[in-house]
């Protein structure tokens, strides 16, 4: 059971950490893609703007 265990563990911490870091690139490259910029903006005026 321990050897099961261990084994699960390093595949978790493996394909764990492979899956989050493409996650964290997709986002970023959502992020500065540029047909993104004028959303970006636009939510960023939003508190600025006066009803």
């Amino acid at each position: 059971m321990d050897s099961t265990y261990r084994a699960f563990a390093e595949f978790a911490q493996t394909w764990g950490l492979v899956y989050f870091v493409l996650i964290f690139l997709g986002v970023v490259a959502y992020a500065f893609w540029p047909s993104n910029k004028k959303k970006f903006d636009d939510a960023a005026r939003l508190p600025l703007d006066e009803d």
